[in-house]
């Protein structure tokens, strides 16, 4: 089905490409339609076409270490998914599959070199486009890699965890220690002045009951908020190699776009290069 060239206006990727050069796009590229649950491609699928959204919803997943699968992008309308495949031409790395019925339009390396050979000076605007496209990976790697693991973790705590925390806190520190035996003094003093008046006299049994109260009470709420340390370390943990993960992934996959656009980058300097002279 061909494709109207208003829709390749919507495409991110070509909106520095005036009327001509999307006509010529338009000529070339395909409107695909998927039903329900069908697949688009799969991993190790050769990585000649790539995919643009214009109706539905897709999921795009890879498969992790444990063989799960991980979903890595849900696409919208006028997003790409499996461009880093067709511009390399390397088997697909992820699995695509239509959760509804979906339009997409298919691009395939030819019709970006037909382009490119018809239009040079497009490949110049589309490289504009991806460059933007990457400073704002960039700056998502950045946003994702400074998250603070205490304000994650302080958004998800319940009133009776920061109530445990303070307590916890409190029991530990000099000012409760002071305090405390300050009191205990002063209590022992009373009653020991008042000897046969003492509410209390000595050995202090109703002291003892106090006492003996309080590390009831005091000890289950100090294991709660060693419980809740102990799930702060864990979820710092799980931030530290979330984010290095990702910051992995996303180093690869802009080595790898950086090796597509310097070799696009020699093949737009020969095509240019003759209308020059």
């Amino acid at each position: 089905m061909p494709c109207d060239p208003q829709i390749l206006r919507q495409v991110p990727l070509f909106a520095l490409l005036d009327d001509d050069e999307i006509a010529v796009l338009a000529g070339q590229v395909a409107m695909r339609t998927f039903a329900m649950r069908q697949r688009i491609y799969r991993i190790g699928e050769p990585g000649g076409s790539a995919y643009v959204m214009v109706s539905g919803s897709v999921e795009v997943t890879t498969i992790d270490e444990d063989n799960q699968d991980v979903t890595v992008d849900e696409p919208g309308t006028g997003d790409f998914f499996g461009f880093a495949s067709m511009m390399d031409g390397m088997p697909h790395q992820t699995n695509a599959t239509a959760l509804s019925e979906t339009v997409c339009i298919e691009v395939q390396q030819d019709d970006i070199a037909h382009l490119v050979a018809r239009k040079p000076h497009a490949a110049l605007d589309m490289l504009t486009v991806l460059g933007r496209q990457m400073h704002a990976t960039q700056h998502l790697v950045r946003v994702r890699a400074a998250r603070n693991p205490n304000e994650v973790i302080e958004q998800e705590a319940t009133v009776g965890d920061r109530l445990a925390d303070a307590v916890a806190g409190f029991g530990g520190s000099w000012t409760f220690i002071l305090a405390f035996v300050a009191i205990l003094v002063v209590y022992a003093t009373i009653n020991v002045v008042l000897r046969g008046a003492a509410w209390d006299p000595y050995p202090f049994i109703l002291l003892n009951l106090f006492l003996s109260m309080l590390a009831a009470v005091q000890a289950p709420i100090i294991m709660m908020s060693q419980n809740r340390q102990d799930t702060k370390d864990r979820l710092r943990s799980e931030l530290d190699f979330d984010v290095n993960r990702r910051a992995a992934a996303e180093i690869q996959a802009l080595s790898r776009k950086i090796t597509v656009l310097a070799d696009k980058m020699d093949d737009i300097e020969a095509f240019v290069r003759p209308t020059r002279t």
